[in-house]
C-alpha cells in the first residue's frame, strides 16, 4: 500500500471515551487508546489506526474507541501538525534525494506563533530513493535545505524540522549548500553531493549563509538516541538499512568523521557535534542544522503536546499501539516505547503489533508493553507484506482483543 503523507489525519475519536458507551455487553464498558506510529513504506499512522479500529470493532462492536495516530518528525508530520492547528500545507519542488526535483511541501501552523514546519522525509526520505540506487554515501539533503529557504520566504519566524525515515546520511552537508554555504576541497574545489565526498572536505565557506536564519528560531524534533559519530553513529547504525555495503560503511563514517570536525571549526557551536544528543538524527541532519544555531530537541516533547496524549491514554481501560517492526531499537525513543512509558505511567495495560518481530524485541517489556506479537498470519513476501499491511493489522488487532475479552471474562 503506497503511503501519501497528506493522508496523515488530525487525531479523531470514533466514539472516544469521552461519552458514555452504549449500554449493552461486557465490551461496552471497554475504551481502547489507538495510538500508532506508521508503518514504512506501507501505512500512515491514520491508516495504521483505522485498521486497528476495525478489527477492534469486529470483536467488540461497543468498545469506546480513541484514534489517536502519531508522528515521530517523519512522514506525515507537517500534514498531521497543519491539521492539528488549523494551519495549511504549502507545496514546493524541490531537489530530492537522489537529486532529481520532487513534489514536496511544508507546513504553515494555524496556531498564530508564525511558526513552519519542515518534514524532511517529505523532500529526503527512503521513500523517494529508488531501491535500485539506496546508497547513503551519495544522496542528499539539498532538497531540506531548498524548503527551509521556501519557508523563510513565507515569513515564518520559527521554523520547526521533523526529522525521520530519512534517506541520507551527508551529516546536512546538501541542506547547507542549498542555504547558501560552499563546500571545498583543498584545491578549492566544490564537492558534489553525498556524505561519502566530505572525506576530501578541506574547508567551508559560510559567507554566503542566508542571513535570515541568524534571526530565525530553528528547533530540530530528533531522536536524541542519534549520534553523528562513532560505534552508535549514523553510518554503522543506519547504513546498512539505507543500502551501504560493509565497506560502504566504513567510508562513510571517516567522512562524516572528518564532516564533524571540519564543520565545527567553520562553525562553532557549543555542542560535540560528533556525539551531542540528536546530531546523527536523519543521517546526521541534526549536526548541520545545530551548526547553524539549531536546537535540537528530543522529539515526543516537541510533537506530542497538541494530541493531549497522557490524559488520553490515562482514560483508556487498554491502550493498542504499533509500527512496522518491534526489535530491540524500538526503546530507544520510537513511538511504541513512548506510548508504553506514558501508558505505564497511568496505570494502563499495552498491547503492541507489528509487522515484523526483531533482535532484542523482549526489551520492550521493560519499556511498558505488556504483550506483543505480529501481524502476520504465515510467511509472506515483503511486496506482498507491505501491499496488505492494513488487513494484515485488523486481523491481528481482532484475534488480540478477542483474546483479552476471554482473560476479562475469565477474571470477572
Amino acid at each position: 500500500m503506497s503511503h501519501d503523507p497528506l493522508s496523515a489525519a488530525p487525531p479523531a475519536t470514533v466514539p472516544g471515551p469521552h461519552s458514555a458507551p452504549p449500554a449493552g455487553g461486557r465490551s461496552a464498558r471497554l475504551r481502547i487508546a489507538v495510538a500508532p506510529s506508521g508503518f514504512k513504506e506501507s501505512l500512515s499512522a491514520a491508516e495504521a489506526a483505522a485498521a486497528i479500529a476495525e478489527g477492534v470493532r469486529r470483536a467488540a462492536p461497543e468498545a469506546g474507541l480513541d484514534l489517536i495516530p502519531l508522528v515521530d518528525g517523519g512522514e506525515g508530520t507537517a500534514a498531521a501538525l497543519a491539521a492539528a492547528t488549523g494551519g495549511r500545507l504549502v507545496p514546493h519542488t524541490a531537489t530530492g534525494p537522489v537529486g532529481a526535483p520532487v513534489a514536496s511541501h511544508f507546513a504553515l501552523l494555524g496556531d498564530g506563533t508564525g511558526t513552519a514546519v519542515v518534514e524532511m522525509a517529505a523532500v529526503a526520505g527512503l521513500a523517494l530513493v529508488p531501491p535500485d540506487r539506496r546508497d547513503p554515501g551519495a544522496t542528499t539533503t539539498r532538497g531540506v535545505g531548498e524548503l527551509l529557504r521556501a519557508a523563510l520566504d513565507s515569513g515564518a519566524r520559527r521554523i520547526l524540522v521533523g526529522c525521520g525515515d530519512s534517506g541520507t546520511s551527508d551529516g546536512g552537508a546538501g541542506a547547507l549548500t542549498a542555504l547558501g554555504a560552499r563546500l571545498l576541497d583543498a584545491d578549492g574545489r566544490e564537492l558534489p553531493p553525498g556524505g561519502a565526498a566530505l572525506a576530501r572536505l578541506d574547508r567551508i565557506d559560510s559567507t554566503g549563509l542566508d542571513p535570515r536564519l541568524a534571526r530565525t528560531e530553528v528547533l530540530v524534533a530528533c531522536n536524541p538516541y542519534n549520534v553523528l559519530c562513532g560505534e552508535r553513529g549514523v553510518a554503522r547504525v543506519f547504513g546498512p538499512q539505507k543500502g551501504a555495503t560493509p565497506a560502504g560503511v566504513e567510508e562513510l563514517s571517516a567522512a562524516l568523521e572528518r564532516w564533524a570536525a571540519v564543520l565545527s571549526a567553520a562553525l562553532p557551536v557549543p555542542v560535540d557535534l560528533r556525539t551531542a544528543p540528536g546530531t546523527g538524527a536523519s543521517g546526521g541532519l541534526g549536526a548541520g542544522l545545530a551548526a547553524l544555531g539549531a536546537r535540537l530537541l528530543p522529539r515526543f516533547d516537541v510533537l506530542l503536546d497538541h494530541v493531549d496524549l497522557d490524559a488520553r491514554l490515562a482514560r483508556a481501560d487498554l491502550v493498542i499501539t504499533a509500527e512496522g517492526s518491534l526489535d530491540g531499537q524500538t526503546v530507544r525513543g520510537k513511538i511504541p516505547a513512548e506510548v508504553a512509558s506514558r501508558a505505564r505511567a497511568a496505570g494502563v495495560p499495552v498491547l503492541a503489533l507489528a509487522g515484523t518481530l526483531g533482535h532484542g524485541v523482549r526489551a520492550v517489556t521493560a519499556a511498558g508493553v505488556d504483550a506483543y506479537g505480529s501481524i502476520v498470519p504465515a510467511p509472506v513476501a515483503l511486496p506482498e507484506a507491505l501491499h496488505r499491511a492494513a488487513e494484515f493489522l485488523a486481523d491481528a488487532a481482532e484475534r488480540a482483543l478477542r483474546m483479552v475479552l476471554v482473560g476479562t471474562r475469565l477474571a470477572a
